[in-house]
Order: C-alpha cells, then structure tokens, then sequence
C-alpha cells in the first residue's frame, strides 16, 4: 500500500481517502445515537457526503491513469493552492464586512 500511494497517490487521492474516514466516523458516531434526528442525520451525511468524494477520486484516478501521477499532482496542487487562497480572501472580506 505504501509503495502504491508513493507511485501513484495524488494529492487528492490522500484527502479522498481521509474524507472516506471522516465520513465514516460521522456516521458512526450519529448512526448509533439514541434519538432517530441522530440516524437520519447520519444517513444524510452518509449519502451526501460520500457521493462527492467518489467522484472525486474517480475523475483523479482516471486523470492519473491517462495523464500520469506527476501532471496530475502538479494540477492538483494549484487547484487547492486556489481554494485555500478563496477561503483566505473570503476570510478576510468577512472580517472586514463587521
């Protein structure tokens, strides 16, 4: 496995693989309350929240398979680079809106 993630793991093969255990935790965590808003909530979360990452994964793993780890990685880093830059500017517009 290891061998595998340092070949071809993707930037965003690692966060898929973290979100699919995050959300995998959430569920179980709710999924086992005693209140039935606890179930339904984790069923949600369930769904909505694992159909995204999978298809996540799968256009990284296609994009892998046609392009290649190194591309694919130098792609994915400017894309999250992007998002976190958003989120820093969204941040700040927020903090100057008060």
């Amino acid at each position: 496995m290891i061998k595998f993630l340092k070949t071809k793991g993707t930037l965003f093969l690692i966060l898929g693989i973290l979100g699919f255990i995050g959300v995998a935790v959430a569920v179980t965590i709710l999924g086992t309350g005693h209140s039935a808003p606890d179930k339904l909530m984790a069923i949600y979360i369930g769904i909505f929240g694992l159909i995204p990452i999978l298809l996540l994964l799968i256009i990284d793993r296609i994009c892998v398979w046609k392009f290649g780890p190194v591309k694919v990685n130098k792609i994915e880093v400017y894309v999250l680079t992007a998002f976190i830059l958003l989120f820093v500017l969204n941040w700040i517009r927020l903090q100057l809106q008060i």
